[in-house]
């Protein structure tokens, strides 16, 4: 079976990107921020961005492109069948499956939204029934699940189409799209009155607020959000050309534009957030309450309010496509079996894993396991225990197994302007898993403790 490779450098970039902008951006990034203080949070963020970040994915991506192949066959290829390292293969798979299991619920949401604009009923609601319409929405269950069949479908359809026919051409043509979007969103909301508030509280850092809980939520957001040990990267490093692709380099254009568009998520929703008078720790529906207030305001907001959300969608898509793929190629290596009964299998298992998602805002909401909704369970798992447990057994795997010599010796063939230095040896032998490891002990004693 011959092995896809990206059509060029930008598509790989921009596909990257596709997987790495999306709801964790758009939607989680708002709401996390407005849970944990604000500019506080933002500057911890930026931080960890920096020195885990962009060295993570970096090490994942390379070791996919020295794999040449899946987390699965590509970890046994590197450490042998029955080294433990194979664990880091698992871990992602996990973790990629538990956050499907509610991403497509969110889509659906987004579609809702995105349909309530393209119809005007969007403009019926004011401003005493906008948060409760969100509240009704998700307790719909039926018409919820309708939505993620619908959007599967549309997923397994792209998926078909391969690398380059699908994942690769729908991030080239909407990512840059995206981005000059919401600079015009941020522009008209920060035009609001009372909008200077809602960005003084996003920029003016108020450092007594950092604790073991915010720095959590900040490590648990770079990983969702760059897609640190979510597969994707391990699976699109698989198909670059192992010497003439510059990964230092793509990786610093991927988080630059990831970590951007959520900054200018922050300006677009917390300036309107205080005009509004909407609490910014309003948790999962911030985003859907905040932009339907704004659009109810500004000039032309039935039309922007669709171009948002559809814009949105698009995020989403791209995002749900690369975690998709990842799945799809996994079990193509694993299987040896066609892409169709790939992208079958693996649609069909991420509707299922949505249904106690949905159900959890609707019938099911009673039942609660370890005092988590079925989302949250799902949430907490992936972001906070094992996506930081991937990044841990990466950078530990890089470092001590792999040998870093090795890994920078490798990952810097092709490099052109940005390349891996010696001073990263230090960041990944000492100061990558020992901050991961204590943040992620201690978020779990808290959990423990309550």
């Amino acid at each position: 079976m011959t092995r896809e490779n990206w059509g060029s450098r930008f598509g790989f970039i921009m596909a990257t990107a596709g997987f790495a902008v999306g709801m964790g951006n758009i939607w989680r990034f708002p709401y996390i921020v407005g849970e944990n203080g604000g500019g506080a949070f933002l500057i911890v963020y930026l931080i960890l961005t920096a020195i885990i970040g962009i060295p993570l994915l970096t090490a994942e991506i390379s070791l996919g492109r020295k794999a040449q192949l899946t987390p699965l066959k590509g970890m046994k290829k590197l450490s042998g069948d029955s080294s433990i390292w194979n664990i880091i293969g698992w871990v992602e798979i996990t973790a990629t499956l538990l956050i499907l299991g509610f991403y497509l619920m969110i889509m659906a949401w987004v579609t809702v939204y995105l349909k309530e604009y393209i119809t005007g009923e969007a403009f019926a609601y004011n401003a005493t029934n906008i948060q409760s319409h969100f509240v009704e929405l998700q307790g719909n269950s039926s018409s919820i699940l309708l939505y993620c069949l619908g959007i599967a479908l549309l997923i397994a359809f792209v998926a078909a189409r391969g690398l380059q026919g699908g994942v690769e051409l729908v991030s080239k043509i909407f990512m840059p799209i995206l981005l000059v979007m919401f600079i015009l969103l941020a522009i008209g909301s920060n035009t609001l009155e009372g909008s200077e508030e809602g960005l003084k509280w996003y920029l003016s850092p108020d450092f007594s607020k950092i604790n073991f809980q915010v720095v959590l939520a900040a490590l648990g957001q770079i990983f969702f959000s760059i897609g640190i040990a979510l597969t994707a990267g391990f699976v699109f490093g698989s198909y670059l050309d192992p010497k003439k692709s510059d990964i230092p380099g793509s990786v610093g254009i991927v988080v630059l534009f990831d970590t951007a568009i959520a900054i200018l998520a922050g300006f677009v929703i917390f300036p309107a957030l205080f005009a509004f008078d909407i609490e910014p720790n309003a948790g999962p529906g911030l985003l859907f309450v905040t932009m339907a207030s704004l659009f109810k305001e500004v000039p032309f907001g039935m039309f922007f309010g669709g171009v948002f959300f559809f814009l949105v969608f698009i995020a989403g898509f791209t995002s749900i496509i690369g975690l998709i793929e990842a799945i799809i190629s996994t079990i193509i290596d694993s299987m040896n079996i066609s892409r169709i009964k790939a992208v079958i299998i693996t649609v069909s298992i991420t509707f299922l894993l949505t249904i106690p998602s949905v159900l959890g805002f609707g019938v099911w909401q009673d039942i609660q396991p370890l005092g988590f909704s079925f989302f949250g369970l799902f949430d907490f798992i992936s972001g906070k225990i094992l996506l930081p447990l991937g990044g841990i057994l990466i950078s530990v795997y890089v470092a001590y197994i792999w040998g870093f010599s090795n890994f920078m010796r490798e990952t810097n063939e092709g490099a052109k302007y940005l390349k891996v230095t010696k001073l990263w040896g230090f960041l990944m032998k000492y100061v990558i898993p020992i901050i991961i490891f204590i943040i992620l002990v201690q978020g779990l004693r808290g959990v423990t403790m309550d």
